[in-house]
């Protein structure tokens, strides 16, 4: 009879399972580990827990709350990864960003792939997966390049290989790890770019350096404009800043309809003029959630 309940147990389905401490999936080689370790499955948001190696330390709560309401209109597009520790206990490999949005509007499920790692596998794999994301800044990014290096002892060649980026790439983004704390908190906050960050670092006086990234943002000075200006200071020692590029006066009618458009999509819009009218409109967006959520908004307007 033992045998009998047992089995009935087991043939209740995914959702019984995975609420079974005594058939509880420890590894790959369990029974019926093919039904969960390597597939989706919804998961209670509470038995979840962040991951203590997140790469992104940095979460915005405007961001959050965009993709929130993205989330609310139209679902977890993208499932989290998460791996298992134990019973009803898993950790978040990639994902948080997802998983604070979906607390944030009171969701109790999410949709999650499911994996078995130890630390370090658990380390590499957080870190590489969340490399490959669009919406980490370049000092996230260079910081979990060095992590790979220091704490998995992969060469420079070895981490080309596991995240498919050049060389010379990963190497940009080290160097980027040599300017001021300030410079960097700079370009993580978006007041200047990778760019920026590049030309900044051929000053090698520290003063020098912080000098000409506050001429930098003051003048809200181009890529190329900085580059001008420090290729000056490197031959002349002084900082001469450009005058800045003469700029057409926004017409009246764009004003009006730029607030329109930027409470329509939910983000400030900017548009560009030129001198003969023509201009550009650029929509922002911070995630694939909120991407699909704008293209929704579009193709309702038709």
């Amino acid at each position: 009879m033992a045998k009998a309940t047992k089995k009935q147990a087991l043939g209740r389905g995914l959702s019984a399972l995975l609420k079974d401490p005594d058939n509880d999936i420890q590894s790959v080689q369990d029974k019926d580990a093919d039904k969960v370790i390597g597939n989706i499955i919804e998961l209670d948001l509470d038995f979840i827990e962040v991951n203590p190696f997140q790469p992104r330390t940095n979460f915005s709560e405007e961001s959050l709350q965009e993709l929130a309401t993205s989330i609310k209109e139209l679902g977890i597009i993208q499932p989290i990864t998460v791996r298992k520790l134990g019973f009803n206990k898993y950790q978040l490999v990639s994902g948080e960003r997802r998983f604070r949005a979906s607390k944030l509007i009171g969701l109790e499920t999410i949709p999650a792939y499911v994996r078995i790692a130890n630390d370090q596998e658990s380390l590499e794999m957080a870190l590489v997966e969340n490399i490959q994301r669009q919406d980490l800044d370049p000092i996230e990014i260079a910081l979990s390049y060095q992590r790979l290096i220091d704490e998995i002892q992969l060469t420079q060649e070895q981490l080309s290989e596991r995240v498919g980026k050049k060389r010379s790439t990963i190497t940009n983004y080290l160097r980027l790890l040599k300017l001021d704390p300030i410079i960097q908190t700079g370009m993580r906050d978006g007041f200047i770019s990778m760019g920026h960050g590049r030309a900044l670092i051929a000053i090698e006086d520290q003063a020098s350096q912080l000098d000409i990234y506050e001429k930098v943002l003051e003048n809200e000075l181009s890529v190329r404009a900085t580059e001008n200006l420090i290729r000056n200071f490197n031959t002349s020692k002084e900082v001469q800043v450009p005058s800045k590029e003469s700029t057409v006066e926004t017409p009246k009618y764009i004003k009006k309809g730029v607030s329109v458009f930027s409470e329509y999509f939910g983000h400030k819009i900017d548009v560009k003029v030129s001198k003969n009218g023509k201009g550009k409109i650029t929509i922002p967006f911070h995630s694939e959630e909120d991407f699909n959520r704008i293209k929704k908004l579009i193709q309702g307007a038709k």
